[in-house]
């Protein structure tokens, strides 16, 4: 009985705090016109390359993609001198080409924590969709399809065919999504996911469960070659943190809870506070700032331990930095400078404190809070970045449609977020594409830029390694040669199965949506 009652606070947690927003307006089919391709044969002229398998930039070189294949990479000259026409492959009747000299070339984001809506009621999956790929975004897995299974496959299947504007969508099922009741034995638990899997999911994303229920269901999983993610919920952490659930089989886990606690030494059990209460957001979040504080030191054989494990495991790290920064910061992300022509007004009206509302939580946040979440940083980054040089596999997510985070946006503030933890610019590249794709067991197909791969790009002007700020849909501010303000940057094209994207037009309809939203409430 305590299981099943468990299962149900569990599920009813899920439930109050992921999917009780009104799904919004599903995408639209695609317009003629809006996205060019795939050709039958497309080469990108003049352009330095960075291939996501952790190498050097290199370019001139001409890439050649036929039809959703990348056919050939052919080096065309070097740097400073003009490109060589003898070493270019020949354009055919009928080929489509690129001028693209000067442009930096990248394999398309994965997003590996990327909700289509779900926090705020009505958002429309066609503004979530263009901003992803406005932001070089090609692949997204969907951890828990809280808008509901049909509505998320649907759009699954819309995008495998490009009859929407859409990046690819991975779907995992919430534990227990669309079940009649909890799941409180290992036999519901079996069924549940033989069902998910007929479904179409291609993955789990559970918060907690017994470890009875826990082990039948990764199991099972493991089975139907399904992918596993676990934010591990405060109120089943202390029976199941990161390393149980690692041992079970679980492959990737959510932001950072679970973690801290496996690396607790003098404690089971986290210092709560005698007036904590989970239902309160403010003591859910400030507490969790002070997490990190209370576990192992870097450096010391408990945090070596616990890190080598997790190696063993072949375990994958998606920390989802980016959610968790107005926590230490809440001034910067308030006043982001793409809130006023980006931000739907339903999400803004979210975003603001509210007893009700998930991660809203600014009753009275205070400067005390934001430095715990400082060093809840500091801590959080050392092991990343010890994770990272000893072989471990950590990759980018952005969980953006809560806590003043805007879909693609905060995806690239992730990737500046990997680099404060100490990740060099090319190993930040490598998290965002080709660790992703290996998560997903899509590395043959996604993740860098080799021959023989999808045709997933991004493609812009100004060079990333050297500021990743330039892919921001806002752009990067700067002083010009002539001493003016100006911004530069920005994707130029998204290229996601050979179809060739225009990310400014994206941009555009999204400030569009934005405004006839805003108009509407007037």
């Amino acid at each position: 009985m305590k299981n099943r009652q468990f299962c149900g606070l569990l599920i009813g947690l899920l439930l109050a705090v992921s999917v009780s927003a009104k799904p919004g307006a599903s995408a639209p089919d695609r317009p003629t016109g809006e996205g060019q391709g795939p050709y039958s044969r497309l080469i990108l002229r003049g352009v330095t390359l960075i291939n996501g398998e952790g190498a050097p930039a290199r370019g001139p070189v001409d890439i050649v993609i036929e039809n959703n294949r990348i056919a050939a990479i052919h080096n065309v000259g070097n740097p400073g001198v003009p490109i060589l026409d003898s070493a270019r492959p020949k354009a055919g009747a009928g080929d489509k080409e690129l001028q693209l000299e000067g442009h930096y070339v990248l394999p398309g984001f994965i997003d590996m924590h990327g909700h289509i809506g779900g926090s705020a009621d009505d958002i429309p999956a066609e503004y979530v969709f263009k901003l992803w790929l406005a932001h070089g975004i090609t692949t997204v897995r969907e951890p828990g399809s809280f808008n509901g299974a049909e509505w998320v496959l649907d759009h699954v299947k819309r995008s495998e065919k490009n009859r929407i504007t859409a990046p690819r969508i991975i779907p995992y099922f919430g534990f227990g999504l669309g079940g009649e009741g909890p799941i409180y034995t290992p036999k519901q638990a079996r069924d549940w996911v033989k069902w998910s899997a007929k479904q179409g999911a291609k993955g789990i994303k559970f918060f907690g469960a017994p470890p009875k229920i826990m082990q039948a269901a990764l199991d099972e999983a493991k089975q139907q070659r399904l992918g596993s993610a676990m934010h591990h919920a405060q109120l089943n952490v202390m029976s199941m943190n990161v390393l149980d659930s690692a041992r079970l089989g679980l492959t990737t886990m959510e932001h950072w809870y679970g973690l801290p606690e496996a690396l607790f030494e003098n404690q089971r059990i986290q210092n709560y506070p005698p007036t904590y209460n989970y239902n309160n957001e403010q003591h859910r979040f400030a507490e969790a700032g002070r997490l990190w504080q209370q576990a192992a030191k870097p450096g010391s054989d408990k945090w070596n331990h616990v890190r080598d494990e997790l190696l063993g495991l072949d375990f994958t790290l998606n920390p989802t930095l980016t959610i968790y920064e107005a926590s230490r910061d809440l001034m910067r992300e308030q006043q982001a400078i793409w809130h006023q022509d980006y931000t739907l007004p339903t999400l803004w009206d979210f975003f603001q404190p509210n007893r009700y509302a998930h991660g809203s939580y600014w009753f009275d946040w205070t400067t005390d809070d934001e430095i715990a979440w400082k060093e809840n940083y500091r801590l959080w980054m050392a092991f990343l970045n010890d994770y990272k040089n000893h072989g471990g596999r950590v990759t980018t997510g952005s969980d953006s449609g809560y806590i003043y985070k805007i879909y693609g946006f905060g995806y690239i503030r992730e990737l500046e977020l990997l680099r404060e933890a100490g990740f060099n610019a090319l190993e930040v590249v490598q998290a965002a594409t080709l660790n992703g794709a290996q998560a997903l067991g899509l590395e043959d197909h996604l993740g860098s830029v080799s021959v023989g791969k999808l045709a997933d790009m991004v493609i812009l002007a100004e060079n990333p390694l050297a500021n990743f700020k330039v892919l921001y849909g806002t752009g990067h501010f700067k002083l010009d040669d002539n001493n003016r303000p100006t911004r530069v940057g920005g994707v130029k094209y998204t290229i996601k199965d050979g179809i060739v994207f225009d990310a400014n037009a994206l941009l555009a309809d999204v400030r569009e949506i934005v405004k006839a939203a805003k108009a509407a409430r007037q």
